[in-house]
């Protein structure tokens, strides 16, 4: 006690003071790892966004109940096709991507009103989107728009049934949004990818 109160009268002991003590819980906080970056941390979602049995049985029963009427079984939107050439930690953000495409393009046009469940699983993966709004790429982002054109163009090929296979596949959607978004990510594997 007497040692602190010596130490609480001069400058130089204060310095001492936090050099020693303060300085040790900066370093160790909770800052990004050396290597990653703010925006990775920001491409990440809790998994339990996706461990509800409501929402998942929603998604689920929707794209099942779209699918039934797809008569097109040779295309296919939403696939490993999307990851072509993506690095892993570019997956999640290339997800909140399709995502808003099909909420925007899809979800929220004239289809809302043609099937069940359609507005409380477009508002499910806005808000989804909207927690990822942080979420940037790293590196060339070529690949990714690229990939993500290709799947507009098919659907677009498809006309009117291109918005249907959408909803069709809005389980596999759920899916890798899941898996893009809340496993970590691995490491080593994908060398000169983006």
């Amino acid at each position: 006690m007497a040692s602190l109160q010596t130490l609480s009268k001069s400058f130089p002991g204060w310095v001492f003071f936090c050099c020693c003590c303060c300085l040790p819980l900066l370093l160790t906080s909770s800052l990004p790892l050396k290597g990653t970056s703010a925006a990775h941390h920001a491409c990440r979602l809790r998994k339990i966004n996706f461990q509800q049995p409501y929402i998942r049985n929603r998604t689920y029963t929707l794209a099942k109940m779209v699918h039934a009427s797809d008569k097109d079984t040779d295309n296919r939107l939403i696939g490993q096709q999307l990851f072509v050439n993506i690095r892993e930690n570019n997956r999640c953000y290339l997800m909140k991507r399709v995502v808003e495409f099909i909420v925007k393009d899809v979800l929220f046009t004239e289809v809302k009103n043609q099937y069940p469940y359609v507005e409380e699983v477009a508002q499910f993966l806005a808000s989804l989107t909207s927690e990822l709004s942080s979420c940037q790429f790293s590196g060339k982002r070529e690949h990714i728009e690229k990939n993500l054109e290709q799947m507009k163009n098919k659907m677009e090929q498809l006309g009117e049934n291109g918005k249907t296979k959408a909803i069709g596949e809005l389980d596999l959607l759920f899916d890798y949004m899941e898996n893009a978004c809340t496993d970590a990510p691995k490491k080593g594997g994908n060398k000169k990818k983006n």
